[in-house]
């Protein structure tokens, strides 16, 4: 489910509840493509990590947060970079 280049950093962008755009999330992350990210947030959201919100507008605003489940991964996260600021120098 978390396998891939960037899911982890939309993971990032999206804890603590907020709620993003498509361009801001694309903003957010240098160097993905509109491909990639697109691929990337279609996974999550089939795999309920997060949610799609259409707005029926034109144009069409479409917004991304993550579920509560999604959410719950944060702590996790949190402990994986501690342990990578642990490692001991060389």
């Amino acid at each position: 489910m978390l396998d891939g280049r960037w899911k982890l950093l939309i993971l990032f962008n999206l804890f603590g509840g907020k709620t993003l755009r498509f361009s801001e999330l694309e903003r957010a992350i240098p160097g993905i493509s509109q491909k990639m990210l697109t691929q990337h947030l279609r996974q999550l959201e089939a795999d309920a990590i997060l949610t799609r919100h259409v707005h029926p507008e034109v144009p069409p605003r479409v917004e991304y947060q993550l579920t509560d489940w999604g959410q719950a991964l944060c702590p996790a996260l949190d402990e994986i970079l501690r342990w990578i600021e642990a490692k001991p120098a060389d």
